[in-house]
């Protein structure tokens, strides 16, 4: 029985009849409903028309009416609505309302609403495009920007715009932007609901002391602590159930931890992995005061009755990928405003709440305002080769409120082209398409049909599964181990990957007929060539590959980036990522593995391994076949040139000879950069050069071309000009070394035009002075060359010599050879300068000429008592 109380409850009934006209009138609608108003359960219904009077499972098979596809980001959130609306008609679920989870389908025979994962809906679209039976599809939760629950709307505006018209679309979310996704939807009206919701007061309550801010995975003890206490103050100073936000399973474990046997209260832990019983009990009231530790999985979707306090630690997990180094994962991040309301809004669902904020005011309005999009941040090589099968590679058809970065879709479509699901062009192949059916990371469903063939399609399965989701942390860093560890489990985490491996050794049993290669260490090695069978290439459960050496080989055909060697106290990928064990580790001692979970540590140079298997440089060849590589290397190492043969997988140099004749033209390279990393200092560089060098940079400087710039680049940019063929006949450091830098350089002046031969003109090195004296000039500036002369080798000279028409800067310098004084004008300095220095220096020089007048003196290099005679 239809259960009319609790239906007539829902504010969002009032929009139901203006979200009925906009579908049938423009075919799609943007519903925004705050939670708790009932766009999750009541709006299906209703557009299922299952609330009809009257009307019962019997009844409404026997006469037409729409079928309505919910589409939900997560399994739990499925399930739950799923089981609420089938409450609502007064049903078991799989009657008129079912859902589809994956590796788990309750639906009936007269089932019209069905609530599925964003993923399954898409995996159903790249099979059936037209979603042939299916009226209306609403997408909820559009607000939460998942990559999948993205592509599945861009997809279904495809499909309606060109297959079928009719079908009717909603998006819909408690806060989003509404008019991007009405403008995405071709102008569809925006539906708006009453709100349901109580009033939240909020308590603002930052630690005492600072914390440290998240870093990766990781969270500072001392805030989980605080959060922990914060909880236990909720307890003592209001009534009802508490909601407490936390970011992962690791945080719900530790502070669970903390609360221990709280007086009187039930702590429950809900997340993606929790047992579905536990997730079946948060969603039902509960005998007595419950605290709930979620992850984000409880900010929409749900509502967990009696919780009338949300403790917020304020904190969040977003994808993020490093395309460099090949290592994606989650990341913990501060949470955005709208997160923050949306946590907030779950204490005033059923009545007045409050909200206890672990930060302060202050810094919320510093907070970004939404969540990033996951479009923008995640590892795009799924989605790459989801609209590969669509049939538009570039995504650039697509209506996506974000486009994808170009820089993380090349460097997917890289990955796409290694394991050969798209061509050269892009499109995906027929063994693309089939990954894509599989519902895994195509690095996994890569490694599950390659590896199938060699090590049995149920084995395959099972380590793919334990790919898929990473197992809990106490299982350890083992791979193999944790397979052991799983196949004997009786915990919630063994129970998901039973079914999973199940699921997958279905569809992995075709690719058993198929073979993997021999081990080559040749380059393009392929682990899929059909050949007949060999001893170890078979799906038979007898097979004679070893559990650990099936399990290496998954992860390595998975993660073949990954591969790592050991050396020098940690592991080299062949990405180039270096990765060391963590403590405790039963890996330690393998001279290969292959790294199927890593991460950086806060303040850790390398990454760390936190999950991996032994594995041998056969299988290494193997996984990474592609990456292999193998000549000559001549380069610029440790101070000289580095000559020899290395055959290497990717960064990996799997072994090395010397090179006793390389090519001269690398050499030569190898030299330049020689040059370019430690300078042309590596040259000869006589006191002549070095002068030449400087006179030449005065002329450019100050009368361009056809003087030449003999900066370092400069020099380096016209190398074949003025270095060879001294340069090569370099072998080593040594001969350049013996390559005379002044001789060299002379090839740059301007010989063509005949300016050469006015090098000594323009720039002498030597200037005459008026004692008679020739004394060299110092262009090390060349703004402003200098000459330092004694002073009374200038006397009788009014005005100050030039060169290339710019006035030297004349240092007049005592007897002893020190600077008395500095002038770019003599004959201001004779006439107010000199008589101050004269002052101070003729007392401590006697025995030289100190004239009144040194305009008109007779200019020496001698003393007074030399003149004499």
């Amino acid at each position: 029985m239809i259960r009319t109380e609790a239906l007539a409850r829902l504010p969002v009934r009032s929009a139901v009849p203006a979200l009925r006209d906009a579908l049938e009138g423009h075919g799609s609608a943007v519903l925004c409903a705050p939670p708790g108003t009932g766009k999750t359960t009541l709006v299906p219904l209703e557009l299922a028309a299952l609330l009809e009077s009257g009307t019962d499972a019997d009844a409404d098979a026997a006469r037409p009416g729409r079928r309505v596809v919910v589409a939900e980001p997560r399994r739990i959130a499925a399930r739950a609505a799923a089981r609420r609306m089938a409450w609502l008609l007064g049903e078991k679920v799989g009657e008129r309302v079912g859902y589809t989870v994956r590796g788990e389908r309750v639906v009936g025979r007269h089932t019209r609403v069905e609530v599925v994962t964003t993923g399954v809906l898409l995996q159903r679209l790249q099979r059936d495009q037209e979603l042939a039976g299916v009226d209306v599809v609403v997408l909820d939760e559009c607000h939460e920007r998942h990559l999948d629950a993205d592509t599945v709307a861009a997809f279904l505006w495809d499909v309606r715009a060109a297959l079928r018209p009719e079908l009717r679309l909603v998006a819909a979310s408690a806060t989003t932007d509404a008019q991007g996704w009405a403008r995405l939807l071709g102008g569809a009206p925006v539906i708006a609901s009453e709100d349901a919701s109580h009033p939240v007061e909020v308590v603002w309550t930052p630690p005492a002391r600072p914390v440290r801010p998240p870093h990766g995975m990781r969270v500072d003890p001392a805030l989980l602590t605080h959060v922990a206490s914060v909880v236990r103050r909720a307890l003592a100073e209001r009534e009802g159930d508490v909601l407490c936000f936390l970011p992962g399973v690791g945080e719900i474990a530790r502070v669970f931890g903390q609360l221990g046997d709280t007086a009187g209260v039930e702590v429950l832990q809900v997340h993606g992995r929790a047992p579905a019983a536990v997730q079946d009990a948060v969603l039902s009231p509960g005998a007595r005061r419950r605290v709930v530790l979620a992850t984000s999985v409880a900010e929409s979707s749900l509502t967990v009755p009696g919780v009338r306090v949300v403790v917020d630690s304020g904190l969040a997990r977003e994808p993020r990928v490093d395309h460099a180094r090949g290592l994606s994962a989650l990341t913990t991040v501060r949470a955005s405003q709208a997160a923050g309301r949306q946590r907030a809004g779950r204490a005033g669902r059923e009545a007045p709440g409050t909200v206890y904020r672990c930060w302060a005011e202050a810094e919320d309005a510093r907070l970004p305002r939404f969540p990033a999009p996951e479009i923008k941040v995640a590892d795009l090589t799924a989605f790459a080769l989801q609209t590969a099968c669509w049939g538009d590679p570039e995504a650039s058809g697509l209506a996506l409120l974000d486009p994808p970065p170009g820089g993380a879709m090349a460097a997917a479509r890289a990955v796409l082209r290694s394991i050969e699901a798209v061509d050269s062009s892009g499109r995906a192949t027929e063994r693309g398409a089939r990954m894509a059916r599989l519902g895994l990371h195509p690095r996994l469903a890569r490694a599950l049909l390659d590896a199938a063939p060699a090590v049995g399609p149920a084995r395959a399965a099972e380590v793919v599964a334990l790919l898929s989701e990473e197992p809990p942390r106490e299982y350890g860093d083992d791979l193999a181990a944790v397979w052991r560890t799983a196949r004997r489990g009786g915990d919630a985490y063994a129970a998901r990957w039973r079914a999973e491996a199940r699921r997958l050794g279905a569809a992995a049993a075709p690719a058993a007929s198929a073979r993997i290669a021999e081990p080559t260490a040749g380059p393009g090695a392929d682990v899929r060539t059909a050949h007949t069978p060999d001893a170890r290439a078979t799906s038979a459960p007898d097979s004679p590959v070893d559990d650990h050496h099936a399990v290496g080989l998954v992860a390595a055909l998975a993660f073949p980036e990954r591969v790592a060697r050991a050396g020098g106290g940690s592991y080299l990928m062949v990405s180039g990522t270096r990765a060391e064990l963590g403590d405790g580790t039963g890996l330690r001692g393998a001279p290969w593995l292959a790294v199927a979970v890593a991460d950086r540590p806060v303040g850790a140079g390398h990454a760390r391994v936190r999950l991996g298997a032994r594995i041998d440089e056969e299988t290494a060849r193997r996984a990474a076949g592609t990456l292999y590589g193998e000549g000559e290397e001549v380069r610029w190492a440790d101070g000289d040139v580095v000559a020899r043969r290395v055959e290497r997988l990717g960064a990996v140099e799997l072994t090395v000879r010397p090179l006793r004749d390389a090519d001269a033209g690398l050499v030569r390279d190898a030299l330049l950069d020689g040059l370019r990393e430690e300078g042309l200092g590596l040259l000869r560089w006589s006191r002549d050069a070095e002068v030449l060098r400087q006179r030449l940079g005065f002329l450019r400087h100050h009368l361009g071309a056809p003087w030449p710039e003999v900066s370092d680049d400069a020099l380096h940019a016209r190398v074949d000009e003025w270095l060879e063929p001294e340069l090569s006949r370099a072998r080593r450091r040594a001969d350049l070394g013996r390559i005379d830098a002044g001789q060299a350089l002379g090839r740059l002046l301007p010989w063509a035009s005949g300016d050469a031969a006015r090098i000594d003109e323009l720039a002498p090195e030597r200037i005459e002075v008026p004692s008679g004296s020739r004394i060299r000039i110092d262009y090390a500036d060349p703004e402003r060359p200098v000459l330092a002369v004694k002073l009374q080798e200038m006397f009788g000279l009014q005005e100050s010599p030039a060169v290339a028409g710019v006035p030297v800067l004349v240092h007049l310098l005592s007897p002893a050879g020190r600077p008395a004084a500095v002038t770019a004008d003599l004959a201001s300095f004779w006439r107010d300068g000199y008589r101050g220095v004269r002052a101070e220096l003729r007392g401590r020089y006697p025995k030289h000429p100190w004239p009144e007048d040194p305009a008109t003196a007779e200019p020496t290099r001698h003393t007074n008592a030399r003149l004499r005679r």
